[in-house]
């Protein structure tokens, strides 16, 4: 295929990596990036075959050839960066991207698309690492991960997607963007606000000494608990931005099973602290993919 990628950090170049290790005689991958050195690393690195800030210095025949472009750049830039490239793509492009909220962004997305004869179907590689950048950009991210592919009324268009996923070793996952939005705010974004929030309440203990010990002491325990939470907050900004409702109601919900432990400690339910607690050992297997 000859796809497009949009966006040179660690997700854009992983995908490029992958896609031109496996099949560096059928993929031809082009990139754009705001930065020159960002374009001229991801080509010394064999992320890209080609890549320019400006998508006018892309080869015309590489772009009349493109089959699938890829934004990867944060959630708020997505719509508008299709509404710069779509003009001057042929028609029949798919227009995917790897955002962590879909309901922002099928529907003005595939507004776009229409006007220009495109196609835009909405994915979410769940895949990454605590760095970013296109020197982070690493073969195999992808591989035995989930990705969730929208549904469209076009299935030829949602093939070609799910393939280009499948082809870096991503296992699929097809819902609307509501389930989506529902979903994740459950198990990725409603972790890093909680996470931000115990790294917050320990910075609150007013006794200097006592917090420099908990800093000694701090173990695997607590750098597991808090590693999400320390992550990119620009980040888990347009998580809470561009996914409010659904993240509300999941916080609201930990919320309460938070206030329902706290019930069980101030009363002394000992027992039934317990048996909370191995209800969620015996639940917490069922999120380990």
């Amino acid at each position: 295929m000859n796809i497009g990628i949009v966006g040179l950090g660690l997700i854009g170049g992983s995908l490029g990596l992958d896609l031109l290790a496996s099949s560096p005689d059928r993929n031809y991958v082009w990139g754009i990036s705001r930065n020159a050195n960002t374009c001229k690393q991801a080509e010394a690195i064999a992320a890209v075959n080609i890549a320019s800030t400006d998508i006018a210095e892309i080869p015309d025949w590489a772009i009349e050839q493109t089959d699938i472009v890829v934004v990867c750049t944060p959630i708020a830039t997505i719509v508008p960066t299709i509404r710069s490239l779509a003009p001057k793509l042929p028609p029949n492009v798919i227009f995917t991207d790897v955002g962590s909220v879909k309901s922002a962004i099928v529907k003005p997305a595939s507004e776009i698309c229409q006007q220009f004869g495109q196609i835009f179907i909405g994915s979410h590689p769940m895949a990454g690492t605590a760095f970013q950048g296109i020197l982070a950009a690493e073969r195999n991210l992808f591989q035995n991960r989930p990705c969730v592919v929208v549904p469209d009324a076009d299935p030829v268009a949602v093939a070609k997607v799910r393939s280009l996923w499948q082809s870096v070793g991503m296992n699929i996952y097809e819902c609307s963007p509501e389930e989506h939005d529902r979903a994740v705010a459950m198990i990725s974004h409603a972790p890093v606000m909680i996470s931000a929030s115990l790294i917050a309440a320990c910075g609150q203990q007013s006794d200097r000494q006592v917090l420099q010990l908990a800093q000694n002491l701090a173990s695997s325990g607590f750098r597991d608990t808090s590693r999400v939470g320390g992550g990119n907050p620009e980040l888990g900004r347009l998580m809470a931005e561009y996914n409010q409702k659904a993240l509300l109601g999941s916080l609201q919900a930990y919320q309460k099973s938070l206030q329902q432990v706290i019930a069980l400690i101030e009363t002394e339910q000992w027992q039934e602290l317990e048996n909370f607690l191995a209800t969620t050992q015996r639940d917490r297997e069922l999120y380990m993919n």
